[in-house]
């Protein structure tokens, strides 16, 4: 039974290993697409993997920047190529399961594109600057309800789950806040620091060096459990608003016409990479929980019940892109 064992995990190796070789050959270079500028989530994953996946096939790895329209562009770049694994796309589920709510993509996110394998988990946190007088959760209610109709809250974008964070805490704590929408996290930190807006909900890459640096004050954490990054910060279920749950994976994303020995050879090279210490280390380094899945029915389904549950909120509080 022992020699039955072990020849069934020598076999899974090998053909592991000649996954990775058969999709390394040739000098065709892999063109990885981030629908988003640089420097933020997306494009960070994407050089850290890609570096380490171009060392694991011995292919030069090319990251290519294509934002705009939500990451439509970026997407329909990826599926005007051919279907042969050689240009795949990274990014956060938010591209297939938020902004298609509000923007119109001149494909289906979710029968054209198909999730790959996820390398990371980003949470979102409850922020405002420091310098604001409330100094926790309920300190926060009790000063927006003192500024009723007069209070704001920023998001990173109209439609995303930054300001579908703010509007179910505005309606559940019946608190009349105006919302201000930002083109990027960026110009909306910048006013909510100069105290143009009260709080905001970001995500935790681009929040995290301002909490460390005592520019931020963190109140919640939208996580079914607390963030590693930020164990002394209650998550809105503890606090009682089990409806703020909004954790999105980051990863690779393909055309649904990758065939599946294509599909299968991506799954051993991401997964590879994946695994690799120095590549999770790089993670948790900016903020990010390190969490592969090359299971990509899964993702399939989650992105599908993300989406479901988005489309609601947005027929709920009647979200408009602009």
């Amino acid at each position: 039974m022992k020699l039955l064992h072990f020849a069934r995990a020598a076999a899974a190796l090998v053909g592991c290993s000649m996954a990775l070789g058969a999709w390394a050959l040739g000098d065709k270079p892999v063109k990885l697409i981030v629908p988003a500028p640089p420097g933020g989530t997306m494009d960070i994953v994407a050089r850290v993997v890609g570096q380490q996946m171009a060392l694991d096939i011995g292919r030069p790895v090319i990251i290519e920047n294509r934002p705009g329209a939500g990451g439509s562009i970026g997407l329909q770049a990826m599926l005007q190529a051919a279907p042969d694994g050689n240009t795949i796309v990274l990014a956060a589920s938010n591209v297939l399961a938020e902004t298609p709510q509000v923007v119109k993509m001149p494909f289906d996110p979710l029968k054209d594109v198909v999730p790959i394998a996820s390398v990371a988990r980003s949470g979102v946190v409850l922020v405002s600057a420091a310098s604001y007088p409330a100094k926790d959760f309920q300190g926060l209610i009790a000063e927006l309800k003192a500024r009723k109709g007069k209070a704001s809250f920023a998001s990173y974008s109209p439609g995303t789950v930054s300001q579908y964070a703010g509007l179910i805490l505005n309606d559940g704590a019946g608190l009349d806040m105006q919302h201000v929408g930002y083109p990027g996290s960026p110009p909306a930190l910048q006013d909510l620091l100069g105290g143009q807006v009260d709080i905001m909900f970001d995500g935790m890459l681009t929040s995290t060096p301002l909490i460390k640096a005592g520019k931020l004050r963190p109140y919640a954490f939208t996580g079914k459990t607390r963030s590693r990054f930020l164990s002394d910060v209650p998550t809105t279920t503890e606090l009682g608003y089990p409806d703020l749950q909004f954790r999105g994976w980051v990863g690779f994303i393909g055309s649904s016409k990758l065939p599946a020995d294509v599909l299968a050879k991506l799954h051993a090279v991401i997964e590879k990479a994946g695994q690799a210490p120095a590549v999770q280390q790089k993670l948790i380094d900016v903020g990010l929980e390190p969490e592969l899945s090359v299971d990509t029915p899964a993702l399939i389904a989650e992105t599908r019940a993300l989406s479901e549950r988005n489309a609601a909120i947005v027929k709920k509080y009647r979200i408009q892109a602009n």
